[in-house]
């Protein structure tokens, strides 16, 4: 189905062709030509940029002292709700928000798949996850002095907080990002096939793609800078619109494309079974998205109370957009539509969530509504692959759209208040992450498919039991009882 919309799917298209040059059409797409200008880079390192208290005046001949981490109950205490929050993202949020928009015969299979995906990678991020990612090392990992999170102990602080709630913060966000890709090949693939895929792309994609954004990798030039940045130069990713959105919906159009488009897509119409768990999922995202933004502040400060408000601001007029959009374009606003385009604001917000005042929230808001409605439906249509419950025009698209524009509606430091938006050089050290998170997630994608159906024997179920369901067949459970 076309989310937001309650049209019958797109027809034979004559163009459509599920070839591998189908996804390099539908990367070229989703970029931007921009124009860029001189503008001062400041260097962000979201998620890790707990407030920096300013340091207490020194004597004037006297050095001033070295600050010493001490734990905030406050601090602390907000982590540890944001934590459960963005949990509450995956399970239950993104299981009923993707379960009502598959047929009955596969909901189930939904549930089920992020559930394990919730427990796999539970298990790699603290057996190797976060001592790759967050541990010191190249441009691309970090290392393995952290494996079984070594080290982590009751005492051990990170910035204000317990670095047991840091890493189980970031262990969050490690299990909601495969789940996103489930969406992309819903309804036709192996249990098994998921299982492995998401293991291999978490190691390769996910993990780089974290460091290079957040574990002072390639995306931050640092003092010497590097072949991608200058020094001092810096890409702003507050909440993970490389590492998260990104990063997925660039792996949901990858693998929607290798698999295989649904059978009877595109002549026969597939709508969803329980629009009501749809908007219930999408409720529970949207609440669970202020742990996702105002947590990533690692700290219960102005920031964080900046970033829930820029987070709400953002949603609704991405919501409200799509609405309007859709009521246009086919006569009705639908319920589907107007919760998809809800998900399109809080992607495009969260890498802007920390650097943007409440005008740049409704230009980001308005902006992921009209691109991520026309992607996750014109877009989809003209190139023909079936990304079930559009994953790549919302998450992929959305995270370029929110990427790039916080590069231009970025508020300098010092500038409290005062918005503007500038086509600048922010705005090309952006486009530079952007490009290398599309090309990364791109080719590991690919790779990570071909292995996980080498394994598996083939992804793709049988027709005989895509036409009895994966409840069924995968689980031997049907999803309701007749």
């Amino acid at each position: 189905m076309l989310l937001g919309t309650n049209s019958l799917l797109s027809r034979n298209n004559p163009l459509m062709s599920m070839k591998k040059k189908t996804l390099l059409g539908a990367l070229a797409s989703a970029l931007f030509v921009l124009a860029v200008t001189l503008l001062p880079v400041e260097t962000l390192m979201a998620q890790d940029a707990a407030a920096e208290a300013a340091p207490a005046a020194a004597e004037e001949v006297a050095p001033a002292a070295e600050e010493v981490a001490t734990l905030n109950s406050g601090d602390t205490a907000w982590m540890i709700v944001a934590t459960a929050l963005v949990l509450f993202m995956t399970i239950p949020g993104l299981s009923l928000f993707y379960g009502g928009l598959v047929r009955a015969k596969n909901v189930l299979s939904i549930l089920v798949q992020c559930f394990a995906i919730t427990c796999l990678m539970t298990i790699l991020w603290t057996v190797y996850g976060y001592s790759l990612a967050a541990a010191e090392g190249g441009k691309f990992f970090g290392d393995f002095s952290m494996l079984f999170l070594k080290g982590i102990g009751v005492d051990k602080l990170h910035d204000t907080i317990p670095d047991s709630v840091w890493v189980t913060f970031q262990m969050t966000f490690a299990i909601i990002t495969p789940a996103l890709i489930v969406g992309a090949f819903a309804e036709r693939i192996k249990f098994s096939t998921v299982l492995i895929f998401c293991t291999i792309w978490f190691t390769f994609s996910y993990i780089p793609v974290w460091h290079m954004a957040w574990g002072g990798g390639l995306f931050a030039g640092g003092d010497e800078g590097n072949f991608l940045m200058s020094a001092d130069e810096g890409a702003i990713d507050f909440a993970g619109g490389t590492v998260v959105h990104i990063n997925a919906g660039i792996a949901g159009l990858v693998t929607c494309i290798m698999l295989g488009k649904r059978k009877g897509y595109g002549s026969t119409a597939i709508p969803p079974h329980s629009v009501p768990l749809t908007l219930v999922g999408a409720s529970m995202l949207w609440v669970g998205w202020f742990g996702f933004n105002a947590g990533s502040q690692v700290a219960a400060d102005g920031t964080a109370g900046m970033a829930l408000l820029i987070t709400q601001v953002a949603t609704a007029t991405a919501a409200f957009t799509w609405m309007i959009v859709e009521w246009i374009k086919t006569g009705k606003p639908t319920a589907v539509g107007i919760a998809t385009g809800a998900v399109a604001g809080l992607v495009a917000i969260t890498p802007a969530s920390g650097s943007v005042g409440p005008v740049g929230a409704i230009v980001i808001g308005l902006a992921a509504g009209v691109v991520c409605y026309f992607c996750a439906t014109s877009l989809k249509k003209v190139l023909g692959y079936d990304d079930s419950l559009d994953v790549f025009g919302v998450h992929g698209i959305g995270g370029i759209v929110g990427a790039l524009l916080t590069g231009c509606l970025v508020i300098e430091a010092g500038e409290a208040g005062n918005e503007s938006f500038v086509l600048g050089k922010q705005l090309f050290t952006q486009l530079k992450a952007v490009i290398v998170t599309i090309v990364w997630s791109g080719v590991v994608s690919v790779i990570a498919f071909k292995i996980a159906d080498l394994v598996t024997g083939g992804a793709r179920i049988s027709d005989d039991e895509e036409n009895e369901g994966l409840d069924l067949n995968s689980h031997g459970e049907a999803g309701y009882s007749s």
